[in-house]
């Protein structure tokens, strides 16, 4: 049974989360308010899965996870409940990726899937160091990802 009034709350989260970064007024204040937020649902709930909060909802809670850098014990524990709801076929197999990434990254290892870019000093956006380049599609593919040559294409049409 889905929980209506945690759904809409995590919604609303995500919504200013991606207002203040369409708009170009960044607010860590954003990020640490649903950083808190979100730190109470797990306490109460377990990570927010889909019978529990609907896909979207629970997509939501990831992207708050994403989002959280400055707490990267909370972002490991975020990692370690997606997981398993992911193995459960309760959360998204494909943004999981993203939190593996930026757990490592965040943790200064390099990353397995390629997902995380960064401007650097020649201004260029560019993949942070990737762990195993070789095989990199081949775990892309595993995760349900293009191709990183692709995903490459798309980040750089993204950020210009």
């Amino acid at each position: 049974m889905i929980n209506n009034k945690l759904r809409e709350k995590l919604l609303q989260m995500e919504e200013l989360d991606q207002s203040i970064r369409k708009c170009g007024k960044y607010s860590s204040n954003v990020d640490k308010n649903n950083f808190l937020e979100l730190k109470k649902i797990l306490k109460k709930y377990g990570w927010p899965t889909y019978n529990l909060v609907g896909k979207k909802a629970s997509n939501a809670a990831w992207l708050i996870a994403q989002h959280s850098d400055y707490d990267i014990i909370f972002q490991e524990k975020c990692l370690k409940l997606m997981k398993k709801a992911v193995n459960e076929n309760q959360a998204d197999k494909r943004l999981l990726v993203y939190l593996i990434d930026r757990v490592l990254v965040n943790n200064k290892k390099k990353q397995l899937y390629g997902t995380q870019f960064y401007t650097n000093r020649k201004g260029q956006f560019v993949p942070r160091p990737i762990k195993d380049i070789k095989n990199l599609d081949k775990r892309r593919k595993g995760m349900n990802l293009e191709s990183f040559l692709k995903y490459k294409k798309i980040m750089n049409k993204v950020h210009h």
